[in-house]
């Protein structure tokens, strides 16, 4: 048998670079050894599942309710995902209302007029039912990882999403955030098993001298 410290060692340094192979891809996460593929197409904001839908109601209406939901996504991860400083969910939500609040404040009139349009009678209450309702659509318990990671990185792309744009970054992420509540695990542990076999050494006695170097014979 080979000698305890060789094995040791090269065993070491073969999962090592194994470890090495798979977290290359992981990237920005934070949360994860190797995120999830949340990724998804743009959308509308008209597509069943993204937002709470809005009957009866304009273009600039139905863009309005997918940026008021951005907007609800990043409120709920910066309340959720506080045990993750490093995704920074609290200050970039706050950075996210300066510097984008003149877009969050046309969406919120557009559907202030949306409501006052379509509802007899008590119209706020049903616009708060709304707001309501959209905010707890984001809430989750185990799907907490994979939505603090992903609110985490949209937060971060809002930042350097020009003002007046903001709507566009809603339309390009807002299938990922609705991706991402759905409960997936660490891809570590799915394509581990995909990587190659570490190169290990032989480990017949005959091809190890006395002091434990492998014989050139055996090295091929």
């Amino acid at each position: 048998m080979m000698h305890p410290a060789k094995l040791k060692r090269w065993i070491g340094v073969a999962l090592a670079a194994s470890i090495a192979m798979t977290t290359a891809t992981a990237g920005q996460a934070y949360l994860y050894w190797v995120k999830p593929n949340f990724n998804g197409g743009a959308v509308t904001g008209n597509e069943p599942g993204i937002v709470l839908p809005l009957a009866n109601a304009r273009p600039a209406e139905i863009e309005a309710n997918l940026v008021w939901g951005l907007r609800a996504a990043l409120n709920i991860a910066a309340l959720q995902c506080q045990f993750s400083p490093p995704l920074m969910t609290v200050r970039n939500y706050n950075t996210v209302l300066s510097q984008h609040g003149t877009e969050l404040a046309q969406a919120y009139k557009t559907l202030d007029g949306y409501f006052k349009r379509t509802t007899k009678g008590k119209y706020q209450r049903a616009f708060d039912t709304h707001s309501t309702r959209t905010y707890n659509g984001f809430s989750t318990m185990h799907a907490q990882i994979g939505f603090c990671e992903t609110a985490g990185k949209i937060g971060r792309l809002a930042l350097s999403t020009p003002r007046g744009r903001l709507h566009e970054l809603a339309k390009s992420h807002m299938q990922e955030i609705r991706n991402s509540l759905v409960p997936v695990g660490d891809r570590f542990f799915s394509v581990r098993t995909a990587l190659p076999a570490p190169n290990l050494p032989p480990l017949d006695d005959r091809c190890w001298d006395k002091r434990g170097n492998l014989k050139r014979k055996c090295a091929a």
